[in-house]
């Protein structure tokens, strides 16, 4: 196609409206993009027929005449005027948007037709993960990030809400744990930012109907710092949503991430920066709720299933992952307890959706469980295990301290300083909070163990941290100054799948065991083991604890996030170094002449079972 010269091309438009392109170029078939004024269709051209057919007619009315053929790295620029000679373009030349997409777009673009200047993308594929790669299930995590939409659409969207641009300069792609971020900046320097949700954060309808009634929650009630949101869409399948999936555009947050002027600021500034943090989220924490949940507006939701807030909005399901079948490679099963997503309006019914999202994890039948560690446990034991966790949990809740540090609460749930904007000028002044996608509505405890990474480092940093905490918010420091040992049951009973039954076996041993020095009134409904029933819970504990710091030593020794997560740029020489670390540890595994009967890993088949990673392929 490239050796061809445009002259020798023909365009003659059909009466039924299409258009059939002729050439003398060999056999063969080719598909073809085609693009006339502002809809866009794929074509297929049959090189023995000659003649290019598109999916869709095009209009004969049209305002304008125009019609551009994409194929390969080439275009074919057909004019208004028949007369006139077909203009063939290079690549370069040509909308990058358009020549990025890979596959058929099957919906019709917005009234606007979209301007790129030609390096605005510099290639970036909006649709497939690219920032990493995962040690573990690696295909499984790229696949559950991948979305499928019409990004010329959505840039078309972006420049409708942004009055006084007509082109995209620069569009920059951020990925996060569930989320895929654009930040678009126009040609009038004005910077738009799109959301738009991996399926593994959740309900895609709910945590988009969510995360903006959150936003328009905290403009309505506080004076926190919140871009506002300009468009939003939450039902992928909705005829009027051409951009193909759950999306929210708003504006960019004033100011600069705060990470990147944290080590620029003296130790003044960063007091009193994290001074201004809690200044500002107190207006979150002091407000009043009548359920744990996450905020909908009311006509996102039936009432049966809401709890009134106010005349605009609700409390309704939670939307975090541990309630829903979103996490890949890990299914739920409802088969022994329904779903259980809230809103609930008491600490105990709060504790049932906890344990009924633990025993939704459970499969019907024992066929994974050869393949994990000997302390994971049967299907049998999670269930036990859990329904007897139901009856402490609501055990634990019938203690007065525990009720007076269960109030529900609203927080953010990455308060870090990577979703914190500050004043470039005074980066004491907070201008933004951004991220509030998974905030919710949870008992105060759930963030008691908490800590931002500006309080960590320099005992200046903890020591702020913790005074702007107690002063500012104490419904959110009181749970933390309490024995923690007094929440630890709530923190295992919705994974025991993932985490292996011991977790939650060990917490509810050591909650029996230390009944009475807890402070709680008599004495705790679950059994102490026998003698041989906890040398044996031991020694799966010590295996467990040896697979935690496994994968804790490996991520910091891999330089990886502990899910296996790398950087796209470190993959090989990642993988590389990860064969040798699993081979070198198997080695001294092997030839270890000093174990005992309390090394908990003690062949092949062990380490095997615990290692965290993925060891071949």
């Amino acid at each position: 196609m490239k050796d061809k010269d445009p002259t020798q091309w023909a365009i003659q438009k059909k009466p039924n409206g299409r258009y059939t392109i002729s050439s003398a170029h060999p056999s063969g078939t080719s598909h073809w993009w085609y693009k006339y004024d502002r809809d866009i269709a794929v074509g297929q051209y049959n090189w023995q027929a000659k003649e290019l057919s598109f999916a869709e007619a095009v209009e004969s009315d049209k305002s304008s005449s125009k019609l551009t053929v994409f194929w390969d790295d080439q275009c074919l620029v057909i004019p208004d005027d028949e007369s006139k000679p077909l203009t063939m373009l290079s690549q370069s030349a040509c909308d990058p948007i358009i020549l990025k997409f890979t596959e058929p777009l099957q919906r019709k673009a917005p009234n606007e037709t979209c301007k790129h200047e030609k390096t605005m993308l510099d290639w970036i594929d909006p649709h497939a993960y690219t920032s990493g790669r995962w040690l573990h299930r690696d295909k499984v995590e790229r696949d559950s990030r991948y979305i499928r939409f019409n990004f010329e659409a959505l840039c078309q969207r972006v420049i409708h809400l942004c009055p006084g641009a007509d082109a995209i300069a620069a569009c920059r792609k951020i990925e996060g744990g569930f989320n895929r971020v654009f930040i678009f900046t126009l040609n009038n320097a004005k910077q738009l930012v799109a959301r738009l949700p991996f399926p593994l954060a959740g309900p895609t309808k709910l945590t988009t109907a969510s995360e903006v009634a959150m936003i328009r929650y905290l403009q309505a009630k506080t004076s926190i710092p919140v871009p506002r949101v300009l468009d939003w869409h939450n039902d992928a399948a909705d005829a009027d949503n051409l951009i193909g999936t759950e999306y929210i555009i708003m504006d960019h947050a004033a100011g600069v991430p705060l990470r990147e002027k944290w080590h620029e600021m003296t130790g003044d500034q960063q007091v009193r920066c994290i001074d201004a943090i809690y200044r500002t989220i107190k207006e979150a924490v002091d407000l009043q709720f009548p359920a744990f949940g996450s905020i909908y507006f009311n006509n996102t939701l039936d009432s049966q299933y809401s709890k009134y807030l106010d005349d605009d909005f609700c409390i309704g399901p939670h939307c975090s992952t541990r309630y829903w079948d979103c996490d890949p490679g890990e299914d739920r099963y409802y088969d022994n307890a329904k779903p259980n997503h809230g809103p609930w309006t008491s600490l105990d019914e709060y504790c049932d959706g906890l344990i009924d999202a633990g025993i939704s994890r459970v499969p019907t039948a024992n066929t994974e469980v050869e393949k994990k560690p000997f302390y994971h446990g049967s299907v049998q034991t999670h269930l036990r295990l859990l329904e007897d966790a139901r009856i402490v949990l609501r055990q634990i809740a019938a203690d007065s301290r525990i009720q007076s540090a269960a109030s529900p609460l609203l927080f953010h749930p990455d308060l870090h300083m990577r979703n914190i904007f500050v004043s470039e000028d005074d980066p004491s002044l907070i201008t933004g909070i951004i991220d509030w996608q998974a905030a919710s509505i949870e008992p105060a405890f759930w963030y008691s163990d908490e800590v931002p990474d500006f309080a960590t480092g320099d005992e200046i940093y903890t020591d702020t941290f913790e005074l702007s905490s107690q002063f500012l918010t104490p419904k959110l420091s009181g749970p933390r100054l309490m024995n923690e040992n007094l929440f630890r049951p709530f923190r295992y009973c919705y994974r025991t799948w993932k985490d292996g039954a011991v977790a939650l076996r060990h917490e509810l041993i050591e909650t029996s065991r230390h009944w009475r020095e807890l402070g709680f009134e008599g004495q705790c409904v679950y059994p102490m083991p026998t003698p041989d029933e906890l040398a044996n819970h031991e020694r799966e504990y010590r295996l467990f604890e040896a697979a935690q710091n496994l994968r804790r030593d490996l991520a910091g020794l891999l330089n990886t996030a502990s899910d296996g997560w790398v950087p796209l740029e470190a993959w090989e020489a990642t993988k590389l170094t990860h064969k040798e670390l699993f081979n070198g540890m198997l080695q001294a595994v092997l030839t270890n002449p000093d174990q005992d009967d309390h090394e908990p890993v003690k062949d092949e088949k062990t380490l095997r079972s615990i290692w965290p990673f993925d060891i071949d392929g």
